[in-house]
């Protein structure tokens, strides 16, 4: 740890947080608006099954996949061009993306955003990082980065409910385009440049590998949800292991790798990056199902049903501004499993749920789950840029952002296929084809037929969409009961903030800035 006494943050640079926590709060936005959209654009693109989890998780996977790349890239030529860059490309395919004709020009436009969106993830926080040298400003200031994430997430269903009220479903957004606008204009008058000194460029093949990496898995993962295990969907799924291993090879030998492995070496920040990814790939399934369930299933409007998550969202940025508080007398490894706990109950809740007067159940126990995550979501990306050296920030701020987004991108893929198989396996076998691929199908071929048959078709249905509800909560009382089990394990030598470092803990992380001089 340096000894220097930093200069502390003035007004500019709270100004420049302003603006850098906008495109934070809309990137996390952006993941959860188009929920309560997806009966809109079932509706009016006729997506399959497969195609409505791409238009939803394409994003989030591009979006993670390329944040290490992106990251690595801001290091090198300048972090504020590559948050200017992103803003550009995200603001321009939103208004690709709200007027798809159908929906593969849909994906696409998804993925571009997701481009756009891991080129300014990294950067916002590397460069808060930069600008706030001062220990106890730099907290507050990532504290706030965490806190709009959680404004974003909880703001997200309340915004695409008002406009899918009163607009078409591309309102949804088009949001992004005035802000990314701010953002590319107030940016280079209140945001400092910052790139890495002595660096060179990137290492082409390992972005390359990186991408290889992930993108197979996905595929996998989606031909997983459409045709069971396969020999397609098992051939891609090792196809991607296979090139995450050859890149982790590479990252070792290279002198100036695109990740340097090495980071993972520090307990806290290894451990603060696990227990976020299951926490998060728990909440990003069951996020996308609950809002489904609120208007496929009770038959909620989009604004009743942003206006039911309301309470839960004010709660999460409650809990969120509260835990680093409490953080500072009780171990955050403590507060973080607290809070596994609260969701542990809500998810169990969850698998009791019915589709007929289900509601006031699944509404309590989302309300208990919800807040739950926002310990984690609050303390371990302070945890993961505070564990890593200095000159370091950059890929730090990067994987932890990729937890994050790969995290709630894998939960909505793996739940969403949980989730599509019970439903396919509980329909019976006389549906119509497009009964049987998902309910929005089912609700559809309802709307042609007489009242009893649309009866008959509908009723179970929603009973197989709520098995399948039911059986993913299961999945996410396991995934974050995992995550409670890693906090208490690996973060439990990490003090309280008011009080003195271990010794254990900070010969840790004295080996990992040895190891990355």
């Amino acid at each position: 740890m340096s000894a220097h006494v930093h200069p502390r943050a003035g007004a500019r640079e709270w100004l420049g947080l302003a603006v850098l926590l906008l495109p934070t709060t809309l990137l996390f936005l952006a993941m959860t608006v188009l929920f309560l959209a997806n009966p809109y654009i079932a509706a009016d693109l006729r997506p399959t099954g497969a195609q409505m989890l791409w238009v939803n998780d394409v994003y989030g996977f591009m979006m993670a996949g390329l944040l290490v790349a992106m990251g690595t890239v801001g290091d090198r030529i300048g972090r504020r061009k590559v948050l200017l860059f992103g803003a550009v490309i995200f603001g321009v395919t939103s208004v690709v993306a709200a007027f798809a004709p159908n929906a593969e020009t849909l994906i696409v436009a998804r993925a571009l955003m997701g481009v756009g969106a891991a080129a300014v993830m990294p950067s916002t926080l590397s460069l808060i990082s930069n600008m706030f040298r001062d220990d106890r400003q730099r907290a507050t200031a990532i504290g706030l980065w965490a806190a709009s994430v959680s404004v974003g997430v909880a703001i997200g269903p309340l915004v695409g409910g008002l406009l899918l009220t009163s607009f078409w479903w591309g309102a949804a957004l088009l949001i992004g385009v005035p802000i990314m606008a701010l953002v590319a204009v107030a940016a280079p008058l209140l945001v400092p440049e910052y790139r890495a000194p002595g660096t060179g460029v990137p290492d082409f093949a390992s972005v390359l590998l990186s991408m290889a990496t992930l993108l197979p898995f996905v595929y996998g993962v989606k031909e997983f949800s459409k045709s069971g295990l396969n020999p397609t969907a098992v051939l891609t799924l090792l196809a991607g292991a296979a090139f995450g291993v050859w890149f982790v090879r590479r990252q070792l030998r290279l002198e100036t790798p695109l990740l340097d492995m090495r980071l993972f070496a520090n307990r806290t920040f290894s451990g603060a990056l696990s227990v976020f990814l299951l926490a998060a790939t728990a909440l990003g399934g069951m996020y996308l199902l609950f809002t489904q369930y609120l208007q496929l299933v009770a038959g909620l409007s989009p604004l009743a049903a942003g206006l039911w998550i309301l309470p839960a969202a004010v709660a999460l940025v409650v809990v969120s501004t509260v835990s680093p508080i409490i953080a500072r007398r009780v171990r955050p490894a403590y507060v973080v499993a607290a809070g596994m706990l609260s969701s542990l109950i809500g998810y169990a809740l969850l698998t009791q749920v019915e589709s007929v007067a289900g509601l006031p159940l699944l509404i309590v126990g989302f309300y208990v789950l919800y807040p739950g995550i926002a310990p984690t979501m609050a303390l371990t990306t302070g945890l993961v840029i505070g564990s890593a050296p200095q000159e370091k920030a950059g890929a730090a701020s990067a994987v932890n952002s990729t937890a994050s987004d790969l995290g709630v991108s894998l939960g909505i893929a793996l739940m969403g296929s949980i989730s599509s198989a019970v439903y396919h396996a509980r329909m019976p076998g006389d549906a119509p084809a497009a009964a049987a691929d998902s309910l929005p199908g089912a609700l559809a071929a309802a709307e042609t037929l007489p009242a009893d048959a649309a009866r008959a078709l509908v009723e179970p249905a929603r009973a197989a969409f709520t098995g399948g509800l039911n059986v993913a909560a299961v999945v996410a009382m396991v995934l974050v009961t995992g995550a409670g089990l890693l906090a208490v394990t690996l973060l439990r030598r990490v003090p309280a903030s008011g009080a003195a470092p271990e010794p254990e803990t900070v010969e840790a992380d004295k080996q990992v800035v040895g190891a990355a001089a």
